[in-house]
């Protein structure tokens, strides 16, 4: 990927020390997205990497539980000239829905997707503002694993490399923008 164009994604990412819990370094993209040409140049790295690697990809897949990915999925989605696939907190979406349980670092959480977002053997990339501990992750694959998808790849703009979410993804291909520690 460009250096250049990844400095100036990078330098829209602002540090909040102790949020949201003391101890904690926040990773704050807000900047990127008030930020057009930014965000732009964000969408434009993700939609090259997605299109130098995988030659047809059916859907974009984002996790819309309290994250950003669900901004960051439906334009990508666009440029690709596929369809955006939403995976929610549960309750969320209508008619009928899968759901999987998955373990926070302070609790437990549920995701759903409709049961009829996918067909079996459909190409999906799994779209996320950031990879911490990869529980948000591997639900979504396995809510698209039970619908009988094929997930190219789960990318993210962000991975917290300390928190190692990428080795819970295991086998799964896994793309990362940008790295913290």
């Amino acid at each position: 990927m460009n250096e250049e164009r990844l400095r100036r994604v990078r330098d829209r990412v602002r540090p909040f020390r102790d949020f949201p819990v003391p101890g904690v370094l926040f990773h704050d993209i807000s900047p990127l997205l008030k930020d057009p040409a930014a965000f732009r140049t964000l969408i434009d790295l993700l939609e090259d990497h997605l299109r130098a690697s995988f030659p047809q990809v059916d859907f974009i897949a984002g996790e819309c539980l309290d994250s950003r990915g669900f901004l960051i999925g439906p334009p990508l989605a666009q440029r690709l000239g596929i369809g955006f696939v939403p995976i929610r907190k549960k309750g969320k979406l209508p008619g009928p829905t899968e759901s999987v349980s998955y373990a926070l670092e302070y609790g437990k959480a549920e995701l759903e997707i409709q049961s009829d977002a996918v067909e079996p053997g459909q190409k999906v990339i799994i779209v996320d503002d950031l990879l911490a501990t990869g529980g948000t992750m591997c639900a979504a694959y396995e809510l698209l694993k039970r619908l009988e998808a094929e997930v190219l790849e789960c990318l993210v703009i962000i991975e917290l490399k300390s928190l190692k979410g990428s080795e819970k993804l295991k086998s799964i291909p896994f793309c990362s923008l940008l790295q913290y520690d």
